[in-house]
């Protein structure tokens, strides 16, 4: 199929070719690609290797299998939200065109309709189309956008990804970095689901909500009578994640102390209990991760030089959302379905307004603030499509900011050309035409370094 922006992607599920011809007489080849099945059958299998803005869907596919008619209108609906499908029913089959109707189509129409009715009925269609991400029936799209937990196709995440595979096959320490709510645990939780030690526990730690005088006793443990309150003998993490895999977060904000105790054991493979000179050999694989900057705190005398050298065997630098280019829509479409799951809520898709504001905003908490926009959105909503309503204030005014591209001493220029590019294309929803104008340069001239970039997909 070929995948151009700019033309409307029809498919026509109707016994006869009347409604394809139609569609064909009204539009210019050039503005249309336009697809046809004679049986419902087919239809799921064509949403498995297409997509489609726009699905005409005729009542006379419906005389043998009217209730698979509609099971297949409720799957589309639910698996392809950003098809719509209009509904075109014969004479005396207004019942079907109400059912459905419930079960997910757009609008219906009375057969037979007029060219300048069909005309209308599908750039109206198209106007009000939600701008939402996968059709989740399309096998190949799916494969490609997820990694374990982690949803994203974009080339930091492909890179991502791949040290992802490499810290699995050894298992050498690794040391996590990134802003907050950029997916380090979920990093982290992936290396173990990967590596020989899937079978065993991994524990995460919150190092950073713990109180300092904690730490030692939750990562060690403690004997009976170590301390006041220590009433019974406790195993630390350490020894509860035997064989697996312990996770550090926050580790920039552990004491001196405990420091020289983590590198000890990173060293001797062994550790002792508070209250206890028995020491306890284990076999733990240790991931840190911290949003601070290890090599500042390291020059500032916070953190020792020593430790980082042995947490840092492997560094996987965790991208902040907003140099993640082209996964935005995916995620959002992600926390949609995951948050209308949760909280027994349809949503169909999100306005064009929307996710206009959506893409404005700098996100400076990243995925997990992305994830709870989406969700507080869902809860809000009160119809089945998200508006600029049900986002908050400082998404609304987002739209108002001025839209930045990061450029850093000793980028080429061949990159700042290609970042301004990309930015561009997500700036205008990938619209090639209003981006070759905001860039001043032919639309030939933007297909020509797409082409170059080896961006196709855009």
């Amino acid at each position: 199929m070929e995948n151009d922006p700019q033309k409307i992607k029809i498919i026509c599920v109707d016994e006869g070719r009347g409604l394809a011809q139609q569609v064909r007489k009204i539009y210019l080849e050039s503005r249309l690609h336009l697809a046809y099945e004679r049986s419902i059958e087919e239809v799921v299998d064509r949403f498995e290797h297409e997509s489609f803005d726009i699905m005409l869907f005729s009542s006379s596919v419906t005389h043998q299998h009217p209730l698979s008619a509609l099971e297949i209108l409720e799957i589309i609906t639910a698996k392809c939200p950003e098809t719509q499908i209009l509904f075109f029913a014969h004479p005396g089959r207004l019942k079907i065109a109400h059912q459905a109707l419930r079960a997910g189509a757009f609008h219906y129409s009375l057969l037979p309709v007029s060219d300048e009715e069909l005309k209308m009925l599908i750039e109206t269609a198209m106007d009000k189309k939600p701008q939402l991400g996968l059709n989740l029936l399309l096998r190949s799209e799916v494969e490609k956008t997820t990694f374990e937990q982690m949803v994203g196709r974009s080339t930091p995440m492909h890179q991502v990804y791949r040290q992802i595979r490499q810290a699995a096959a050894t298992d050498i320490p690794v040391l996590l970095s990134g802003e907050t709510g950029t997916g380090k645990e979920l990093a982290a939780q992936a290396i173990h689901e990967l590596s020989d030690r899937t079978n065993e526990p991994c524990i995460p730690v919150h190092i950073g909500s713990l109180p300092s005088d904690l730490v030692a006793s939750e990562l060690f443990g403690h004997e009976a009578g170590a301390f006041t309150g220590a009433n019974a003998l406790r195993k630390g993490c350490f020894e509860l994640a035997v064989g697996g895999t312990i996770f550090l977060d926050e580790i920039a904000t552990i004491d001196q102390k405990m420091q020289v105790s983590l590198l000890r054991l990173l060293d001797t493979k062994s550790f002792h209990r508070l209250g206890s000179q028995n020491d306890i050999d284990v076999d733990v694989r240790v991931i840190a991760a911290s949003n601070a900057d290890l090599m500042s705190e390291i020059r500032r005398g916070r953190f020792r030089e020593d430790l980082y050298y042995r947490l840092d065997v492997l560094h996987i630098v965790m991208p902040p959302l907003r140099e993640r280019h082209g996964d935005l829509h995916l995620l959002v479409d992600h926390f949609i379905k995951q948050s209308s799951e949760d909280f027994q809520k349809v949503i169909r898709g999100v306005s064009s307004n929307f996710f206009s504001c959506i893409e404005c905003y700098n996100w400076p908490g990243n995925v997990r603030e992305l994830k709870n926009v989406i969700q507080r959105a869902v809860i809000n909503c009160q119809e089945d499509i998200l508006n600029v309503i049900n986002l908050p204030e400082r998404l609304m005014n987002s739209q108002h900011d001025d839209i930045t591209i990061p450029i850093h001493v000793g980028m080429r220029l061949g990159e700042v050309e290609n970042e301004v590019i990309i930015r561009t294309l997500e700036y205008t929803r990938h619209n090639r035409t209003r981006a070759a104008e905001i860039l001043g340069i032919s639309r030939r001239a933007l297909y020509n370094k797409l082409q170059k970039l080896h961006a196709g997909n855009f």
